[in-house]
């Protein structure tokens, strides 16, 4: 018996991750003082605290494009998914970490209720080049956190940090 495959089945998966992520970004950003988390090793590379809100940034936008509205603290910095900016001190990781605990709930509750039609919906934020979903816009999301929690754990270990914790 074959069973047929739904967007919706498939954000079962997008769900769990997005529950591990909202767990493991407080421990990625455990500790770090607001000077390292500015660091940026001499190089060009975008440094912990950009990387931090901007990964807020990412759950508030994606909760706008689906019905909530609230905005980041420091939405101004990252608004229109705005890159890093030189010369400028970021805001501190407390703050980041509070705006994602507030925004992750509310988000969480509206992606779980999200249909097929909703899913199959023309993606909110225009993505360049392809004709893409908002379910594959919440996969993409979902798939840049994964990659910036990991720049953040890196950063960690080249600061002298100790490894991030999972639990």
């Amino acid at each position: 018996m074959e069973t047929k495959t739904t967007k919706t089945t498939l954000m079962e998966a997008f769900i769990w991750l997005y529950d591990n992520h909202t767990k493991s970004y407080p421990n990625a950003i455990e500790g770090i003082s607001d000077k390292d988390a500015n660091n940026r090793l001499g190089t060009k590379a975008n440094h912990m605290a950009w990387i931090a809100g901007s990964l807020v940034q990412e759950r508030f936008a994606l909760a706008n494009a689906i019905g909530i509205t609230q905005k980041q603290t420091s939405n101004e910095l990252f608004q229109d998914h705005k890159g890093i900016q030189d010369g400028i001190t970021y805001p501190s990781l407390a703050e980041f970490k509070s705006d994602w605990e507030q925004i992750s709930p509310a988000l969480r509750n509206v992606l779980t209720q999200l249909g097929e039609e909703q899913l199959n919906a023309e993606d909110p934020f225009g993505i360049p080049g392809g004709d893409y979903t908002l379910f594959d816009l919440i996969g993409f999301i979902i798939d840049r956190e994964s990659y910036c929690i990991g720049q953040i754990g890196l950063y960690r270990r080249l600061l002298g940090y100790e490894a991030m914790k999972w639990t």
